[in-house]
């Protein structure tokens, strides 16, 4: 009897602390200095500098957005014209550069504030999603620091 009671007490329990971590909301990940321990004062000198990244990058993905849609209404025209994909092709890769040449600025923006251990651990979270493919926060692909 002892035995099962403590089996459903333990079953209680752990059926609470599931319950617990999938209604307990993270802060949402704006960008990757969310994963670094910040001083209040880097924290708001971060939000002054993404009041002007974050908008801003967030045309060049619209323009790319529309950009790439046009693209495939001309990879699926009845006849399609190679000429006028290939141009749609440069203009995304142009818009893709633009956002890189941003991205860049901004990492160096933001590395500017930290001090040496918080640009170390900086480093190794830019590390990590450059191995993986790019630079997904800001909205975007949204797996960084939520796995």
């Amino acid at each position: 009897m002892k035995d099962l009671l403590l089996l459903l007490l333990s079953l209680v329990i752990i059926v609470f602390l599931i319950y617990r971590l999938r209604t307990t909301r993270r802060k949402p990940i704006r960008g990757y200095l969310d994963l670094i321990e910040l001083t209040e004062d880097q924290k708001q000198k971060v939000e002054e500098i993404r009041k002007g990244f974050l908008p801003e990058v967030a045309g060049v993905r619209q323009a790319l957005r529309q950009k790439r849609l046009e693209l495939s209404d001309l990879l699926f025209a009845e006849h399609p014209a190679m000429q006028a994909i290939e141009v749609k092709s440069m203009e995304i890769a142009s818009l893709q550069a633009e956002l890189e040449r941003k991205v860049i600025a901004h990492i160096l923006e933001e590395k500017e504030l930290l001090s040496a251990e918080q640009k170390r651990h900086f480093y190794e979270v830019i590390r990590s999603e450059f191995e993986r493919g790019g630079l997904g926060v800001h909205g975007e692909r949204g797996n960084v620091g939520n796995k």
